[in-house]
């Protein structure tokens, strides 16, 4: 699909989402301004909810669409969204959203190095927080990555 066409589909899921998230945002190959991007890939920050019985919040929208894998709450749920495009819908929190936005912007390329790189630093990456030598590492801004791996911010379409 022609990049046009996804970032209004995509711009459409954020809108039905944005009440119920503290912050949100599109990333991957739409970020990236890829000329026929594959899917839609959404990173966001979701107030409190709830599922089940009492199902509240972005439950409510989420669950309305048809689930390929991930089951709410998780990190990550992919949906087929009524206009038949594949949504992946990826949980954050205000500590790891520079860190998961950036992976999530891509490349999968890009984000590899940015993996390597972290490991060479001597950090790892568990749950979506990067630690070394037992210290957990804030990166709450994809800006705080960069600076975090001394590498000058790169802007998405440039992430290859």
């Amino acid at each position: 699909m022609k990049l046009v066409k996804a970032k209004g589909i995509a711009d459409k899921a954020i809108n039905v989402l944005r009440p119920h998230c503290e912050r949100i945002e599109i990333a991957g190959s739409i970020r990236r301004e890829k000329p026929e991007p594959n899917d839609i890939e959404i990173v966001a920050i979701p107030k409190p909810y709830d599922v089940g019985l009492f199902e509240s919040g972005i439950a409510t929208v989420v669950n309305r669409w048809e689930k390929v894998k991930g089951e709410l709450p998780c990190k990550y749920t992919q949906r087929i969204l009524p206009e038949g495009i594949k949504l992946d819908l990826f949980f954050a929190t205000p500590e790891n959203w520079g860190l998961i936005f950036a992976i999530r912007t891509g490349s999968a390329e890009f984000s590899h190095r940015l993996a390597i790189r972290w490991v060479r630093f001597g950090y790892n990456s568990k749950g979506g927080i990067l630690s070394r030598d037992g210290k957990q590492y804030m990166i709450r801004e994809e800006s705080d990555l960069f600076e975090l791996l001394a590498i000058k911010y790169i802007e998405p379409k440039s992430r290859f």
